[in-house]
């Protein structure tokens, strides 16, 4: 018996896949802009001389990053309160986003700090400029628009890591498509229409940030 394509039970529920995807991009935002904070901070740790700063900042690293995000996300949310830390599940997801965006932002960072020439921190000192200036107003800047695509292809993939926030319930749009498929059983339209969404947001945020890229890019 063939089967029918029916999408009259995902059109009515349309709105509740709308509000998760504006969740799902929410969330990946701010994972992005904590976890630029956090790679950072880690990326300065890393080329540190001293070992007291760059061996924590290395084991957080390769913890983070040879962890399956799944494993996180859980340990965080159910784990986690039974060391006396309860977050909500929202807070939980985030927080754990931003960790695992910062371990691997670290290493991008870090690239980016290393391609900035010594020449250029060598001319603010000559004009006076204190090291935290240095690194404020020549290195950051230099190195932000030097690993743009990179932190670009990180921000599409936190968008897409957004769908395990399912997980522990969280209402993004995975999440409301589970629930369209259990209340309609209707599985292949909800994924169809599932994944379009997804493809398409990615596709719009992919151009997005490739205009900014040629923005911001540094003219050769």
């Amino acid at each position: 018996m063939g089967y029918t394509l029916n999408f009259s039970a995902v059109w009515r529920s349309f709105d509740l896949l709308l509000q998760g995807l504006a969740l799902s991009l929410a969330l990946a935002f701010v994972a992005i802009g904590i976890g630029c904070l956090i790679g950072l901070v880690t990326a300065f740790g890393l080329l540190s001389k001293r070992a007291v700063l760059r061996g924590p900042v290395q084991v957080y690293v390769t913890i983070i990053r040879n962890t399956p995000i799944l494993v996180l996300v859980l340990f965080t949310f159910f784990a986690m309160p039974q060391m006396g830390i309860r977050l909500g599940k929202i807070e939980s997801f985030v927080a754990t986003l931003s960790i695992y965006a910062g371990a691997y932002l670290a290493e991008v960072f870090r690239g980016g700090l290393l391609a900035v020439p010594n020449g250029l921190k060598e001319a603010g000192l000559a004009i006076g400029l204190t090291q935290a200036q240095i690194r404020t107003s020549i290195v950051i800047p230099l190195m932000l628009r030097n690993v743009l695509p990179s932190l670009s292809s990180t921000m599409i993939s936190l968008f897409k890591d957004t769908s395990l926030a399912a997980a522990i319930a969280v209402p993004e749009l995975t999440f409301e498509a589970r629930k369209i498929n259990v209340e309609s059983f209707r599985v292949i339209e909800t994924w169809m229409v599932t994944s379009l969404l997804y493809v398409a947001t990615c596709s719009v945020l992919a151009a997005l940030l490739r205009r900014l890229e040629k923005r911001m890019s540094i003219p050769r």
